[in-house]
Protein backbone atom coordinates (compact mmCIF):
# COMPACT_ATOMS: atom_id res chain seq x y z
CA UNK A 1 0.00 0.00 0.00
CA UNK A 2 0.92 3.84 -0.40
CA UNK A 3 3.03 5.66 2.62
CA UNK A 4 1.57 8.67 4.30
CA UNK A 5 3.36 10.68 1.42
CA UNK A 6 1.29 8.26 -1.04
CA UNK A 7 4.25 6.54 -2.86
CA UNK A 8 4.76 2.98 -2.92
CA UNK A 9 7.78 1.53 -0.82
CA UNK A 10 10.36 -0.36 -3.32
CA UNK A 11 13.38 -2.29 -1.11
CA UNK A 12 16.60 -2.84 -2.87
CA UNK A 13 18.27 -6.08 -1.21
CA UNK A 14 21.88 -5.86 -2.39
CA UNK A 15 25.55 -7.56 -2.52
CA UNK A 16 27.24 -4.71 -3.29
CA UNK A 17 28.44 -6.67 -5.76
CA UNK A 18 29.32 -5.18 -9.47
CA UNK A 19 25.90 -5.08 -10.90
CA UNK A 20 24.84 -2.64 -7.71
CA UNK A 21 24.34 0.61 -10.15
CA UNK A 22 22.35 -1.02 -12.78
CA UNK A 23 20.48 -2.94 -10.44
CA UNK A 24 19.56 0.98 -8.31
CA UNK A 25 18.97 2.65 -11.97
CA UNK A 26 16.06 -0.44 -12.99
CA UNK A 27 14.63 0.33 -9.05
CA UNK A 28 14.77 3.88 -9.64
CA UNK A 29 13.14 3.54 -13.16
CA UNK A 30 10.07 1.45 -11.42
CA UNK A 31 10.01 3.76 -8.82
CA UNK A 32 8.93 6.72 -11.75
CA UNK A 33 6.70 4.53 -12.98
CA UNK A 34 4.45 3.69 -9.79
CA UNK A 35 5.67 6.71 -7.94
CA UNK A 36 7.43 4.74 -5.26
CA UNK A 37 10.08 5.37 -2.67
CA UNK A 38 12.98 3.52 -2.91
CA UNK A 39 15.38 2.13 0.38
CA UNK A 40 18.80 0.02 -0.03
CA UNK A 41 19.60 -2.28 2.27
CA UNK A 42 22.78 -4.42 2.68
CA UNK A 43 23.36 -7.05 4.90
CA UNK A 44 27.15 -9.10 5.39
CA UNK A 45 28.41 -11.63 7.42
CA UNK A 46 30.39 -11.05 10.88
CA UNK A 47 32.98 -13.76 9.37
CA UNK A 48 33.12 -12.02 5.99
CA UNK A 49 35.12 -9.17 8.14
CA UNK A 50 36.82 -11.00 11.06
CA UNK A 51 39.00 -13.97 11.86
CA UNK A 52 39.77 -15.65 14.73
CA UNK A 53 40.51 -12.16 16.71
CA UNK A 54 39.74 -11.03 20.38
CA UNK A 55 36.59 -9.19 21.15
CA UNK A 56 38.04 -5.65 21.20
CA UNK A 57 39.81 -6.47 18.10
CA UNK A 58 36.82 -7.96 16.24
CA UNK A 59 34.61 -4.65 17.69
CA UNK A 60 37.48 -2.92 16.32
CA UNK A 61 37.26 -4.51 12.63
CA UNK A 62 33.64 -4.25 12.26
CA UNK A 63 33.97 -0.80 13.54
CA UNK A 64 36.37 0.27 10.67
CA UNK A 65 34.64 -2.08 7.99
CA UNK A 66 30.75 -0.23 9.28
CA UNK A 67 32.88 2.94 8.64
CA UNK A 68 33.77 1.81 5.08
CA UNK A 69 30.47 0.15 3.95
CA UNK A 70 28.78 2.94 4.30
CA UNK A 71 31.27 5.02 2.63
CA UNK A 72 30.86 2.67 -0.45
CA UNK A 73 27.19 2.47 -0.76
CA UNK A 74 27.07 6.56 -0.64
CA UNK A 75 29.58 6.34 -3.26
CA UNK A 76 27.29 4.47 -5.57
CA UNK A 77 23.64 6.09 -4.22
CA UNK A 78 24.52 9.34 -4.21
CA UNK A 79 25.64 9.66 -8.03
CA UNK A 80 22.58 8.12 -9.02
CA UNK A 81 20.39 9.62 -7.00
CA UNK A 82 21.70 13.04 -7.98
CA UNK A 83 21.43 12.21 -12.03
CA UNK A 84 17.40 11.06 -11.68
CA UNK A 85 16.32 13.55 -9.14
CA UNK A 86 15.70 10.51 -7.16
CA UNK A 87 15.33 10.30 -2.70
CA UNK A 88 17.10 6.93 -1.79
CA UNK A 89 17.59 5.72 1.62
CA UNK A 90 20.02 3.26 2.65
CA UNK A 91 21.16 1.13 5.67
CA UNK A 92 23.27 -1.80 6.19
CA UNK A 93 24.20 -4.04 9.07
CA UNK A 94 26.15 -7.10 9.99
CA UNK A 95 24.56 -10.29 11.17
CA UNK A 96 22.47 -13.56 9.88
CA UNK A 97 21.45 -12.30 6.43
CA UNK A 98 18.15 -13.98 6.36
CA UNK A 99 17.54 -13.00 9.56
CA UNK A 100 18.60 -9.32 8.99
CA UNK A 101 16.79 -9.15 5.65
CA UNK A 102 13.70 -10.63 7.64
CA UNK A 103 13.60 -7.68 9.80
CA UNK A 104 14.52 -5.47 7.11
CA UNK A 105 10.96 -6.26 5.68
CA UNK A 106 9.38 -6.39 8.79
CA UNK A 107 10.53 -3.01 9.40
CA UNK A 108 10.16 -1.51 6.17
CA UNK A 109 6.80 -3.19 4.88
CA UNK A 110 7.71 -2.72 1.10
CA UNK A 111 5.60 -3.06 -1.63
CA UNK A 112 7.81 -4.52 -4.05
CA UNK A 113 11.52 -6.30 -3.48
CA UNK A 114 14.42 -5.51 -5.56
CA UNK A 115 17.11 -7.81 -5.98
CA UNK A 116 19.63 -7.60 -8.81
CA UNK A 117 20.86 -10.88 -11.23
CA UNK A 118 24.36 -11.05 -12.42
CA UNK A 119 26.01 -12.28 -15.63
CA UNK A 120 26.43 -15.95 -14.13
CA UNK A 121 23.12 -18.01 -13.84
CA UNK A 122 23.50 -18.86 -10.63
CA UNK A 123 20.73 -17.61 -8.34
CA UNK A 124 22.18 -17.65 -5.17
CA UNK A 125 22.50 -13.87 -5.86
CA UNK A 126 23.05 -12.47 -1.99
CA UNK A 127 24.57 -16.16 -0.91
CA UNK A 128 22.42 -18.79 0.27
CA UNK A 129 20.07 -18.85 -1.93
CA UNK A 130 18.50 -15.47 -1.16
CA UNK A 131 16.10 -15.38 -4.07
CA UNK A 132 14.32 -18.25 -3.74
CA UNK A 133 14.39 -17.35 0.16
CA UNK A 134 12.60 -14.36 -1.06
CA UNK A 135 10.25 -15.89 -2.98
CA UNK A 136 8.86 -18.42 -0.33
CA UNK A 137 8.69 -15.40 2.18
CA UNK A 138 7.77 -12.56 1.00
CA UNK A 139 4.00 -12.68 -0.65
CA UNK A 140 4.18 -8.78 -1.70
CA UNK A 141 5.81 -8.01 -5.69
CA UNK A 142 9.05 -8.89 -6.83
CA UNK A 143 11.48 -7.71 -9.31
CA UNK A 144 14.49 -9.47 -10.69
CA UNK A 145 16.67 -6.77 -12.26
CA UNK A 146 18.90 -8.50 -15.17
CA UNK A 147 22.06 -6.91 -15.49
CA UNK A 148 21.94 -7.25 -19.58
CA UNK A 149 18.15 -5.75 -19.30
CA UNK A 150 18.90 -2.70 -17.87
CA UNK A 151 15.42 -0.49 -17.17
CA UNK A 152 16.50 2.79 -17.91
CA UNK A 153 14.52 6.05 -16.22
CA UNK A 154 12.33 7.98 -17.91
CA UNK A 155 12.36 5.36 -20.51
CA UNK A 156 9.24 3.51 -22.18
CA UNK A 157 9.00 0.13 -21.11
CA UNK A 158 8.86 -3.32 -23.32
CA UNK A 159 6.94 -5.59 -21.21
CA UNK A 160 5.77 -8.91 -22.22
CA UNK A 161 3.55 -11.01 -19.81
CA UNK A 162 3.68 -14.81 -19.37
CA UNK A 163 1.16 -17.29 -20.21
CA UNK A 164 -1.85 -15.16 -18.58
CA UNK A 165 -2.76 -12.68 -20.30
CA UNK A 166 -6.22 -12.48 -19.32
CA UNK A 167 -5.46 -12.75 -15.78
CA UNK A 168 -6.64 -10.29 -13.61
CA UNK A 169 -3.87 -8.28 -11.88
CA UNK A 170 -3.90 -7.67 -8.32
CA UNK A 171 -1.62 -4.98 -7.81
CA UNK A 172 -3.12 -1.60 -7.41
CA UNK A 173 0.38 -0.20 -9.31
CA UNK A 174 -0.12 -2.39 -12.02
CA UNK A 175 -1.81 0.19 -14.53
CA UNK A 176 0.40 2.61 -13.75
CA UNK A 177 3.27 0.22 -14.67
CA UNK A 178 1.61 -1.02 -17.98
CA UNK A 179 0.74 3.06 -18.93
CA UNK A 180 4.49 3.34 -19.44
CA UNK A 181 4.57 0.57 -21.99
CA UNK A 182 5.56 0.75 -25.89
CA UNK A 183 2.72 -0.62 -28.07
CA UNK A 184 1.61 -3.12 -28.22
CA UNK A 185 2.19 -5.57 -25.46
CA UNK A 186 3.88 -8.97 -25.79
CA UNK A 187 1.77 -11.98 -24.04
CA UNK A 188 3.75 -15.37 -24.22
CA UNK A 189 1.82 -18.47 -23.84
CA UNK A 190 3.05 -21.93 -23.33
CA UNK A 191 1.03 -24.39 -25.30
CA UNK A 192 0.56 -28.65 -25.80
CA UNK A 193 0.49 -28.39 -29.32
CA UNK A 194 2.61 -26.18 -31.65
CA UNK A 195 0.26 -23.11 -32.51
CA UNK A 196 1.93 -19.94 -33.21
CA UNK A 197 -0.66 -16.90 -33.67
CA UNK A 198 -0.49 -12.60 -34.12
CA UNK A 199 -3.74 -12.51 -32.89
CA UNK A 200 -4.46 -8.78 -31.33
CA UNK A 201 -6.25 -8.89 -28.14
CA UNK A 202 -7.20 -5.60 -25.74
CA UNK A 203 -5.83 -5.23 -22.39
CA UNK A 204 -5.52 -2.38 -19.86
CA UNK A 205 -6.11 -0.34 -22.33
CA UNK A 206 -3.24 -1.57 -24.99
CA UNK A 207 -3.25 -3.37 -28.02
CA UNK A 208 -2.03 -7.16 -26.78
CA UNK A 209 -0.12 -9.88 -29.36
CA UNK A 210 -0.01 -13.28 -28.10
CA UNK A 211 2.64 -15.29 -29.29
CA UNK A 212 2.22 -19.46 -28.70
CA UNK A 213 5.11 -21.50 -28.27
CA UNK A 214 5.18 -25.59 -28.11
CA UNK A 215 5.51 -26.70 -24.22
CA UNK A 216 8.19 -29.20 -23.76
CA UNK A 217 11.97 -29.10 -22.41
CA UNK A 218 12.97 -26.29 -24.34
CA UNK A 219 10.25 -23.87 -23.69
CA UNK A 220 11.79 -21.33 -21.57
CA UNK A 221 14.79 -21.13 -24.39
CA UNK A 222 12.27 -20.41 -26.51
CA UNK A 223 10.55 -18.23 -24.47
CA UNK A 224 13.99 -16.34 -24.28
CA UNK A 225 14.90 -16.10 -27.64
CA UNK A 226 11.16 -14.80 -28.57
CA UNK A 227 12.35 -11.74 -25.27
CA UNK A 228 15.41 -11.18 -27.58
CA UNK A 229 13.19 -10.95 -30.98
CA UNK A 230 10.84 -8.92 -29.60
CA UNK A 231 13.17 -6.64 -27.55
CA UNK A 232 11.03 -7.08 -24.44
CA UNK A 233 13.14 -5.87 -21.24
CA UNK A 234 10.11 -6.73 -18.41
CA UNK A 235 8.83 -10.03 -18.42
CA UNK A 236 5.82 -10.45 -16.19
CA UNK A 237 4.25 -13.22 -14.20
CA UNK A 238 1.45 -13.91 -12.15
CA UNK A 239 1.50 -15.61 -9.04
CA UNK A 240 -0.73 -17.81 -7.86
CA UNK A 241 0.80 -19.39 -4.36
CA UNK A 242 4.11 -19.39 -2.56
CA UNK A 243 3.47 -23.23 -1.65
CA UNK A 244 3.30 -24.19 -5.67
CA UNK A 245 6.77 -25.82 -5.64
CA UNK A 246 6.35 -26.27 -9.46
CA UNK A 247 5.50 -22.89 -9.65
CA UNK A 248 8.97 -21.82 -7.48
CA UNK A 249 10.61 -24.15 -10.12
CA UNK A 250 9.47 -22.45 -12.96
CA UNK A 251 10.34 -19.15 -11.86
CA UNK A 252 14.18 -20.58 -10.97
CA UNK A 253 14.31 -21.42 -14.68
CA UNK A 254 13.05 -18.13 -15.73
CA UNK A 255 15.51 -16.43 -13.56
CA UNK A 256 18.12 -18.37 -14.74
CA UNK A 257 17.96 -18.51 -18.74
CA UNK A 258 16.24 -15.45 -19.66
CA UNK A 259 18.07 -12.10 -19.94
CA UNK A 260 15.49 -9.96 -19.15
CA UNK A 261 14.32 -8.37 -16.18
CA UNK A 262 11.48 -10.61 -14.24
CA UNK A 263 8.55 -8.90 -12.10
CA UNK A 264 6.66 -11.50 -10.10
CA UNK A 265 3.49 -9.96 -8.99
CA UNK A 266 2.41 -10.65 -5.45
CA UNK A 267 0.83 -13.87 -4.30
CA UNK A 268 -2.72 -13.80 -5.30
CA UNK A 269 -5.44 -14.04 -2.78
CA UNK A 270 -7.42 -17.11 -2.72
Amino acid sequence: MKTNNNKYKILVLSDMKDTTSRTLKSSVSLSKMIDGNIHFFHVRKPTEIIEKESQLSAMRTINKAYVSISSEIKNIIEPIAKDYNTDITYNHTFGNVKNEILNCIETHKPDIIVLGKRKSKSINLLGDNITDFIIKNHNGAIMIASEQGLLEPETELSIGLLDDSNTTYNLEFVDALFNHTQKPLKSFRTAKKESHSGEEKTFANKDTVELVFDYGDNSIKSLSNYLAKSDVNLLYLNRANNNNTNQRSKIKDLISNVNVSLFISEEQKQ
